[in-house]
């Protein structure tokens, strides 16, 4: 992926300096002396100097993958790893006003993406689940030059920091039966902690159940739509996904009813919770 994302940036500067017949060579080198000896054309390097996890985008949470219309199996997977990639920006040329007006033109053209555009991404980095960020010529990085050219055994010149943060995707995917109904129990518990078990005296037990409403032609979901448990006082309205969340109800037969629009609702028995049904309404 980090080869991706130097090809992207090489790219990026072909299309946008633009660079014809390879007048301009774009590098991703170390900047030593050796290295720099050896240029005969003018250059534009990109050194990545550190990688490191980015803790202000970290969000190490579950979320729902796309079902592809199988309402029967849930599929969960972690968040990717957000990581920043540092990279000093250098120029090389013969002159050194070539040089500041190479540079000059390499900023210029990456200060008009704080953002990677999508279509510039090259091979793995199209699948990138976030926007890839770029940040250039911040501040607080790079900021004992001279320590840097020193190790690197090279003269010093004009270094410019250069940040791009990527997705970095290590996790599988889990998938299971989707949940219908969530039972929450309260009272005394009989022995802890390696056993838990509630005493059936004074224990309280509440379900809530999810389901959701489709159309029985083409089994759409149907979003917007008023769903309630007769009797109860309980009413909600499906999402995008034709999903609906209605509890707490105590362990008992009880009826749907859902509104479509026609002169009378749909109403559906059921139980709560159930064992082998479940709580989809079909219209």
């Amino acid at each position: 992926m980090i080869s991706d994302l130097d090809e992207t940036i090489r790219q990026l500067l072909i299309a946008e300096l633009p660079i014809k017949n390879g007048e301009i060579e774009v590098a991703f080198e170390q900047p030593k002396r050796e290295w720099s000896s050896r240029l005969s054309r003018p250059t534009v390097n990109f050194f990545l100097y550190d990688l490191r996890e980015n803790p202000v985008l970290r969000t190490h949470q579950w979320e729902a993958v796309n079902q592809g219309g199988n309402g029967d199996i849930a599929r969960m997977k972690r968040t990717p790893f957000r990581v920043d990639c540092y990279y000093m920006i250098t120029t090389w040329a013969a002159e050194p006003e070539d040089e500041h007006r190479l540079l000059s033109r390499v900023l210029m053209t990456l200060f008009k993406y704080p953002t990677i555009p999508e279509n510039r991404l090259v091979e793995g980095l199209k699948s990138q689940q976030f926007p890839v960020p770029a940040r250039l010529a911040q501040h607080d990085k790079l900021t004992n030059p001279a320590e840097v050219w020193s190790s690197l055994d090279n003269e010093m010149r004009p270094s410019i920091s250069y940040i791009i943060t990527l997705a970095l995707d290590p996790w599988s995917e889990i998938t299971g039966p989707i949940v219908r109904t969530l039972t929450l129990r309260a009272g005394q518990a009989t022995s802890l902690p390696l056993n838990v078990g509630i005493e059936k005296e004074g224990r309280v037990e509440k379900n809530f159940i999810g389901g959701s409403v489709r159309r029985k032609q083409d089994k759409q979901p149907l979003a917007g739509i008023e769903v309630a448990v007769k009797g109860t006082g309980l009413f909600t309205v499906t999402d995008e996904k034709g999903h609906f969340v209605l509890g707490n109800l105590p362990q008992n037969d009880y009826t749907l009813v859902v509104w479509t629009g026609g002169t009378h609702p749909v109403e559906q028995p059921i139980r709560v919770p159930a064992v082998d049904s479940t709580y989809d309404v079909w219209v």
